[in-house]
């Protein structure tokens, strides 16, 4: 049973927030990650009414708005992307009231939130699941998911030969009502969680409600989990490797990127444009080149698609450039911003990312270097603010802080760890809960400590010890975003003019603003162009007009 809201949003609170025309296209959004934010009633877990109290601290970090990772009714077998209700909040994170009263306190903050939809999968709790395994072979609800007789003599094996992205294979055979062992169900993740059948028309009438629910409830807009994954290819074909997932992000797949899923989101914008304030969609879809991801933000389709070709780019001038053309170029005919973005809650922080030798991937299990990891961050942040489209920041990178690689075995929870040959299972690093003070017994989380612990470490890395503390990696931030809010060239517009600079350094210009950002290892000397508006390091600048910029370091110029 949902639970259910007292009031729709009125027209009156989204008016309070501070609006421009097309907010989206140069927005900071900044990701929280709920359960891991702010805690408000001391059970060690995160929750909407932490995330509530927390709001004046993003509205002066300079964030455009806010996207919530799910917190809806959830077995939380992956962390609450396998949902069961998507009318309701789970108790761990609040009510109902709660989401409505955060949505309007963000609002009246000039915040706007955004919050995660689910549609690939549900959780195998979901009221439709449950019925098709009660009610057996030739159910009616089965047909909403993908059930298939197996092969084999007697059934015993799975339909087709994919694999799970968790690892292992992407079917699991259920026991029938009877209790012999009976249909295959497809799950591209957790076997908790069962991929719908988006050919069944029920499927697409439940998810046009749930996005007029939610609308109706005042959020500004839906980032789409597995945007690129509702949709399978006809007959579910063999893919006929044994090593999938090396291919993924790397060509189409018969699970992956199909273009029907297209028609889904044509329907999808028509509802979100009967309603005012500018909603958007945000797609989650990793395909193979920056131009197949331009296809989700037609003009009849999404607004914005997550910029993953940028974020797995390594530290390097030719590499970024490369990519940041790319990108500009492919988004340009399609008249949609582009992205940025260098961590999230599925990726190793960048901070240590960038601490490690270059080639390893978006997960990392190894420290680094953590001093070169920060430095590069810091300059990494500073590059991707200054160019133009809509920037994501995930929670804690503005305190600069590194994934926590030693967590003890015991205290993991990402069923990817789980499950052999899948995802590396170490997305619990990022997922840490963030500090906010000095001490506590979760430094200011919460006051019942936190669901993964937190490296001691981390006391002078909070928001009391960075704040008001010059050069601070949070200064930093909250002056970049400050200058990024003054400046009209800053974050407008679609193309940037690239400057002649030594090798491993990057200079474009926008306007009366200049980017410099040297990624080698060594000290460079490039022209002085104006006055230092933010620098992620120590810059000197000589009488006859000349900088020295160090290794891995970025600045801002005002011409």
């Amino acid at each position: 049973m949902s639970q259910h809201s007292a009031d729709q949003a009125p027209n009156s609170v989204l008016a309070t927030v501070a609006a421009h025309r097309d907010w989206w296209r140069d927005a900071v959004i900044y990701q929280v990650y709920p359960r891991s934010f702010a805690d408000s009633n001391g059970d060690g877990m995160g929750d909407l009414e932490g995330v509530r109290s927390r709001l004046p601290y993003l509205r002066d970090l300079g964030v455009d708005a806010v996207w919530l990772s799910p917190f809806y009714a959830s077995p939380q077998a992956d962390a609450g992307y396998d949902v069961a209700d998507y009318r309701a909040v789970d108790p761990m994170f609040g009510n109902l009231l709660d989401a409505d009263a955060l949505i309007r306190d963000a609002h009246g903050l000039g915040l706007r939130i955004i919050v995660d939809l689910v549609p690939n999968h549900s959780s195998d709790q979901h009221e439709w699941f449950k019925r098709a395994l009660r009610e057996g072979p030739g159910s009616s609800l089965r047909d909403r998911y993908h059930f298939r007789p197996g092969k084999g003599e007697n059934g015993e094996l799975p339909p087709n030969d994919w694999e799970s992205i968790f690892g292992g294979p992407a079917w699991t055979r259920v026991t029938e009502p009877d209790g012999t062992a009976g249909e295959w169900y497809l799950h591209l993740f957790a076997p908790e969680q069962p991929d719908f059948n988006w050919e069944h028309p029920a499927v697409g009438d439940e998810f046009r409600s749930i996005l007029r629910f939610w609308l109706d409830m005042g959020v500004d807009g839906f980032r789409i989990d597995v945007a690129h994954g509702m949709v399978k290819a006809e007959g579910l074909p063999d893919l006929g490797d044994r090593d999938q997932l090396k291919l993924l992000g790397n060509d189409v797949m018969p699970f992956f990127d199909q273009d029907g899923v297209h028609e889904i989101y044509r329907q999808w914008r028509t509802i979100l444009d009967e309603y005012s304030g500018e909603r958007i969609f945000v797609a989650e879809a990793w395909t193979p080149t920056v131009e197949r991801t331009a296809n989700y933000v037609r003009p009849d389709e999404l607004h914005q698609a997550f910029n993953f070709q940028y974020l797995g780019s390594h530290w390097d001038a030719a590499e970024l450039r490369a990519v940041i053309d790319r990108t500009l170029d492919a988004m340009r005919p399609v008249g949609a911003p582009s992205t940025w973005v260098l961590s999230n809650h599925d990726v190793t922080r960048h901070a240590t990312r960038f601490a490690n030798e270059a080639g390893l991937g978006t997960q990392i299990r190894t420290a680094g270097d953590r001093e070169l990891g920060l430095r590069r961050a810091r300059a990494a942040s500073l590059l991707m603010l200054a160019l133009p489209g809509s920037a994501y920041v995930y929670q804690g990178e503005e305190l600069g802080l590194p994934d926590v690689v030693d967590l003890p075995d015991e205290v993991r929870q990402d069923p990817a760890y789980f499950r052999g040959a899948g995802q590396d299972g170490f997305r619990d690093g990022c997922r840490v809960p963030i500090p906010w003070t000095r001490a506590g017994s979760s430094y200011g989380f919460g006051d019942g400590g936190s669901w993964l612990p937190q490296p001691a470490e981390w006391a002078e890395l909070s928001v009391e010890a960075q704040t008001g503390v010059a050069g601070s990696t949070l200064e930093l931030y909250r002056d970049a975003l400050a200058v990024r809010r003054e400046r009209a060239d800053l974050g407008a517009g679609d193309s940037v003019t690239w400057l002649t600079a030594p090798e491993g350094v990057l200079a474009f210009r926008r306007g009366d603003f200049v980017c410099t950002a040297n990624t080698g290892a060594k000290a460079v000397t490039v022209p002085a162009y104006g006055r230092v508006l933010v620098a992620s390091g120590e810059v000197t600048v000589s009488q006859d007009g000349q900088a020295k910029l160090p290794a891995d370091t970025t600045v801002w110029w005002a011409i």
